[in-house]
């Protein structure tokens, strides 16, 4: 079948190789019982196995080699990668006892490995017999205890914990620190088995701690977003303009993102001293809304309060309407005193945004400028209807209440206001007030800032 060149190459390749595997993959013939026939018949020198290695049977223990032994047959063929049938050659033994040495490593630690003539550190007295069960009973204990050493070494040094630790209380990721640190001395399946972690668990916690940051395009965007909104937004917010980009994530993941790059909403909570109310001086109203801030269109019900903001260079107030069909702001006024022509004038810059169907209930606490003469002929010649809290009742009049706490805790009480002046004051007010009627998102509206809800409803070009 084949022709003499054929034969010719092939035992030439082999005289190279020594491999009769490696001829019959290049050559792609003959049969791998021809080839040993063709050897046989020729004069090819065929591969000698190396020699086994002799032992002094009086000291070496041919039958029970030395643990030395057997952890370094161990450690080249399953850690350095060498042949095991090259090793097992080479150190005298069967490839089957490297085997078994192994899987007695793997369930029992070195210790695993000792014969039944080595004496465990010379613990049992000389003189007294032992038998092979003391032994090993004697041996487990002794590595045990060594290994609970080891354990509680790497958690002083490495974790810094206490001396007294709780070792139960130990995090998984704690945990596979402490055996990637003993993986030289001791055996994987011990070490998870005395520190009561699961393989996959250590395998999970190893694999994030060699990993890459998986958040860290999404940690880059987090910072971006909250930096554009000068630290404004908090993490529903936050996750709320993600969304509308597309990135869809869990808000727990965007919060702990948030509080481990310290991107924190800063808040201050203080006691107003201001105070319109001055007692009564003229008779007060009924509270016709109720607390029932919901209004199904726009100029239904309206809103209204000052607030105060002290800085160093003076004190500033705002005086807005609050539209409560979607926390519109429609108008406010801006000065540096909280008199009658401050809410006066911002009513009739209101009043002039309303078609002639257009009569809103006007809401307001019992302050002094709501009891003038000069409001109460305003808002019975635009046909308002008036609408008071009771005495003392800010819930009454919560929604705008609200309002003024967002405000300050998102422009106000974020930042110091020395060296800025009262005119610079007035206008990052007036333009955080536009920033809060065109951009801010509102999640009870979709999502949307009020003006973009109004829009998407037709109200508003």
């Amino acid at each position: 079948m084949f022709s003499k060149y054929q034969k010719h190459q092939a035992l030439k390749l082999y005289d190279q190789s020594k491999s009769v595997t490696k001829v019959i993959q290049c050559l792609g013939y003959p049969t791998r019982q021809a080839l040993y026939n063709w050897i046989a018949a020729s004069n090819v020198v065929t591969k000698q196995k190396a020699p086994r290695k002799k032992w002094n049977n009086t000291s070496e223990h041919p039958m029970h080699p030395s643990v030395e032994i057997k952890m370094e047959a161990i450690r080249r063929c399953f850690e350095h990668g060498e042949n095991v049938q090259l090793v097992s050659e080479e150190i005298g033994y069967t490839r089957s006892s490297i085997y078994t040495w192994r899987k007695k490593y793997m369930q029992r630690g070195a210790a695993a490995l000792m014969n039944p003539k080595d004496d465990p550190q010379g613990i049992v007295p000389e003189g007294e017999q032992a038998s092979s069960q003391e032994v090993d009973k004697l041996r487990t204990q002794i590595q045990n205890m060594q290994l609970e050493i080891d354990i509680l070494k790497e958690t002083l040094d490495i974790l810094k914990k206490d001396p007294g630790v709780d070792m139960t209380a130990l995090k998984s990721q704690e945990k596979a620190v402490i055996i990637d640190a003993l993986r030289n001395k001791y055996s994987l399946p011990l070490l998870l088995r005395s520190l009561k972690l699961s393989k996959s668990s250590y395998y999970y916690q190893h694999k994030i701690a060699l990993s890459q940051d998986k958040y860290e395009a999404l940690r880059c965007q987090i910072k971006v977003l909250f930096d554009e909104n000068s630290g404004r937004y908090g993490y529903r917010r936050i996750y709320a303009l993600l969304f509308r980009e597309g990135i869809r994530v869990s808000e727990k993941i965007i919060r702990r993102i948030m509080k481990e790059c310290g991107l924190t909403v800063k808040s201050k909570r203080k006691n107003q001293k201001y105070s319109s109310y001055k007692g009564e001086i003229t008779p007060s109203v009924p509270n016709i809304i109720e607390r029932n801030f919901h209004a199904d269109a726009p100029n239904e019900k309206w809103l209204t309060d000052i607030t105060e903001f002290a800085i160093p260079a003076g004190k500033v107030y705002l005086s807005p309407v609050v539209d409560c069909f979607d926390g519109m702001l429609p108008t406010w006024k801006i000065g540096t005193v909280p008199d009658a022509s401050l809410v006066n004038d911002m009513l009739d810059d209101a009043i002039s945004t309303l078609c002639d169907n257009e009569h809103p209930v006007v809401h307001t606490d019992r302050g002094c400028h709501y009891r003038w003469p000069g409001w109460i002929s305003r808002m019975d010649t635009a046909g308002l209807q008036r609408s008071m809290s009771k005495k003392g009742c800010s819930p009454d009049n919560s929604a705008c209440e609200g309002l003024f706490g967002r405000l300050k805790n998102e422009m106000f009480y974020s930042r110091s206001w020395v060296g800025v002046s009262v005119n610079q004051f007035i206008g990052i007010l007036n333009n955080y007030l536009l920033w809060y009627n065109e951009v801010r998102i509102k999640v009870s509206l979709g999502n949307m800032s009020p003006m973009e809800y109004r829009r998407s409803l037709g109200l508003a070009a």
